[in-house]
Protein backbone atom coordinates (compact mmCIF):
# COMPACT_ATOMS: atom_id res chain seq x y z
CA UNK A 1 0.00 0.00 0.00
CA UNK A 2 1.68 3.10 -0.92
CA UNK A 3 1.18 5.41 1.91
CA UNK A 4 1.71 8.84 -0.18
CA UNK A 5 -1.25 8.38 -2.49
CA UNK A 6 -3.92 6.95 0.33
CA UNK A 7 -5.24 10.39 1.00
CA UNK A 8 -5.28 11.82 -3.30
CA UNK A 9 -6.84 8.34 -3.70
CA UNK A 10 -9.86 7.97 -1.18
CA UNK A 11 -10.58 11.07 0.37
CA UNK A 12 -13.66 11.86 -1.81
CA UNK A 13 -15.01 8.48 -0.94
CA UNK A 14 -14.04 8.68 2.76
CA UNK A 15 -15.93 12.56 2.65
CA UNK A 16 -19.02 11.48 0.86
CA UNK A 17 -19.11 8.67 2.88
CA UNK A 18 -18.99 10.73 6.47
CA UNK A 19 -21.25 13.38 4.75
CA UNK A 20 -23.81 10.94 4.73
CA UNK A 21 -23.47 10.71 8.06
CA UNK A 22 -23.34 13.66 9.51
CA UNK A 23 -25.09 15.64 6.54
CA UNK A 24 -23.17 18.60 7.43
CA UNK A 25 -20.24 19.62 4.91
CA UNK A 26 -18.19 21.39 7.82
CA UNK A 27 -18.49 18.24 9.95
CA UNK A 28 -17.51 15.76 7.24
CA UNK A 29 -14.16 17.51 6.26
CA UNK A 30 -12.58 17.34 10.04
CA UNK A 31 -13.65 14.01 10.37
CA UNK A 32 -12.30 13.03 6.67
CA UNK A 33 -8.88 14.12 8.33
CA UNK A 34 -9.17 12.81 11.35
CA UNK A 35 -10.11 8.93 9.80
CA UNK A 36 -6.72 9.72 7.53
CA UNK A 37 -4.85 10.89 10.45
CA UNK A 38 -6.23 7.77 12.19
CA UNK A 39 -5.46 5.59 9.37
CA UNK A 40 -2.02 6.62 9.09
CA UNK A 41 -0.74 6.12 12.40
CA UNK A 42 -2.63 2.59 12.46
CA UNK A 43 -1.71 1.47 8.43
CA UNK A 44 0.35 -1.31 9.66
CA UNK A 45 -2.41 -3.21 11.21
CA UNK A 46 -4.08 -3.39 7.93
CA UNK A 47 -3.32 -6.60 5.74
CA UNK A 48 -4.23 -7.03 2.39
CA UNK A 49 -4.87 -10.69 2.61
CA UNK A 50 -7.75 -10.44 -0.16
CA UNK A 51 -10.62 -10.52 3.27
CA UNK A 52 -11.18 -6.97 2.97
CA UNK A 53 -10.59 -4.07 0.93
CA UNK A 54 -8.68 -0.98 2.01
CA UNK A 55 -11.81 0.98 1.52
CA UNK A 56 -13.75 -1.05 3.68
CA UNK A 57 -11.14 -0.60 5.96
CA UNK A 58 -11.30 3.15 5.71
CA UNK A 59 -14.65 3.50 5.94
CA UNK A 60 -14.60 1.20 9.32
CA UNK A 61 -12.20 3.87 10.57
CA UNK A 62 -14.32 6.88 9.39
CA UNK A 63 -17.52 5.05 11.43
CA UNK A 64 -15.69 4.97 14.47
CA UNK A 65 -14.43 8.46 14.05
CA UNK A 66 -17.60 9.88 13.69
CA UNK A 67 -19.18 7.85 16.68
CA UNK A 68 -16.61 8.89 19.22
CA UNK A 69 -17.56 12.28 17.89
CA UNK A 70 -21.32 11.72 18.54
CA UNK A 71 -20.36 10.66 22.23
CA UNK A 72 -18.12 13.29 22.54
CA UNK A 73 -20.94 15.71 21.46
CA UNK A 74 -23.28 14.33 23.62
CA UNK A 75 -21.25 14.51 26.75
CA UNK A 76 -20.47 17.76 25.73
CA UNK A 77 -23.98 18.77 25.64
CA UNK A 78 -24.77 16.54 28.88
CA UNK A 79 -22.44 18.60 30.94
CA UNK A 80 -24.14 22.13 29.14
CA UNK A 81 -27.33 21.02 30.47
CA UNK A 82 -25.75 19.39 33.94
CA UNK A 83 -23.97 22.86 34.56
CA UNK A 84 -27.35 25.03 33.31
CA UNK A 85 -29.11 23.11 35.72
CA UNK A 86 -26.70 23.67 38.48
CA UNK A 87 -27.10 27.48 38.12
CA UNK A 88 -30.82 27.00 37.76
CA UNK A 89 -30.33 25.04 41.34
CA UNK A 90 -28.16 28.08 42.45
CA UNK A 91 -30.94 30.80 41.40
CA UNK A 92 -33.61 28.82 43.64
CA UNK A 93 -31.45 28.47 46.41
CA UNK A 94 -30.45 32.36 46.22
CA UNK A 95 -34.39 33.01 45.17
CA UNK A 96 -35.37 30.80 48.70
CA UNK A 97 -32.56 32.91 50.86
CA UNK A 98 -34.34 35.90 49.88
CA UNK A 99 -37.78 34.62 50.33
CA UNK A 100 -36.47 33.36 53.89
CA UNK A 101 -35.46 36.73 54.40
CA UNK A 102 -38.24 38.42 53.59
CA UNK A 103 -40.43 36.28 56.00
CA UNK A 104 -37.86 36.97 58.55
CA UNK A 105 -38.51 40.94 58.11
CA UNK A 106 -42.24 40.18 57.71
CA UNK A 107 -42.69 38.48 61.32
CA UNK A 108 -40.40 41.23 62.57
CA UNK A 109 -42.60 43.91 61.86
CA UNK A 110 -45.63 42.05 62.11
CA UNK A 111 -44.09 41.79 66.22
CA UNK A 112 -44.19 44.98 66.51
CA UNK A 113 -48.22 45.55 65.85
CA UNK A 114 -50.53 45.18 69.02
CA UNK A 115 -51.66 41.83 69.97
CA UNK A 116 -55.52 42.10 67.95
CA UNK A 117 -53.78 43.29 64.66
CA UNK A 118 -50.57 40.29 64.72
CA UNK A 119 -53.60 37.80 65.27
CA UNK A 120 -56.13 38.70 62.73
CA UNK A 121 -52.63 38.98 60.13
CA UNK A 122 -51.84 35.70 61.21
CA UNK A 123 -54.87 33.96 60.75
CA UNK A 124 -55.72 35.52 57.64
CA UNK A 125 -52.28 34.97 56.14
CA UNK A 126 -51.23 31.93 57.49
CA UNK A 127 -54.54 30.58 58.94
CA UNK A 128 -55.82 31.48 55.66
CA UNK A 129 -59.47 32.24 57.48
CA UNK A 130 -61.83 34.77 55.66
CA UNK A 131 -62.85 37.77 57.60
CA UNK A 132 -66.50 36.71 58.78
CA UNK A 133 -64.51 34.02 60.41
CA UNK A 134 -62.20 36.16 61.63
CA UNK A 135 -64.55 38.54 62.94
CA UNK A 136 -66.52 35.77 64.79
CA UNK A 137 -63.56 34.21 66.20
CA UNK A 138 -63.46 38.29 67.66
CA UNK A 139 -67.12 38.43 68.40
CA UNK A 140 -66.83 41.56 66.07
CA UNK A 141 -68.02 42.68 62.52
CA UNK A 142 -66.95 40.66 58.83
CA UNK A 143 -66.12 44.72 57.95
CA UNK A 144 -64.27 45.09 61.27
CA UNK A 145 -62.12 42.32 60.45
CA UNK A 146 -61.19 43.34 56.95
CA UNK A 147 -60.38 47.37 58.03
CA UNK A 148 -57.89 45.87 60.52
CA UNK A 149 -56.18 43.01 58.70
CA UNK A 150 -56.12 46.67 55.87
CA UNK A 151 -54.64 48.96 59.02
CA UNK A 152 -52.13 46.03 60.18
CA UNK A 153 -51.00 45.97 56.58
CA UNK A 154 -50.03 49.56 56.22
CA UNK A 155 -48.71 49.81 59.25
CA UNK A 156 -46.35 47.29 58.31
CA UNK A 157 -45.44 48.85 55.56
CA UNK A 158 -45.46 52.22 56.85
CA UNK A 159 -42.80 50.69 58.91
CA UNK A 160 -40.89 48.95 55.99
CA UNK A 161 -40.19 52.81 54.70
CA UNK A 162 -39.15 54.60 57.60
CA UNK A 163 -36.14 51.63 57.68
CA UNK A 164 -34.90 53.58 54.03
CA UNK A 165 -32.22 55.89 54.39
Amino acid sequence: MDKDNIYQDYADFIFRYLLTLTNDEHAAEELTQETFYQAIKSIDNFHDNGKAKFSTWLCAIAKNVWLQEVNRTKKKHQLVNSLSDESTLFYNLEEEYFRNEDKINFFKKAHQLSETKREILYLRLLGDLSFKEIGSIFGETENWARVTFYRAKQQIRKDDTSYEP
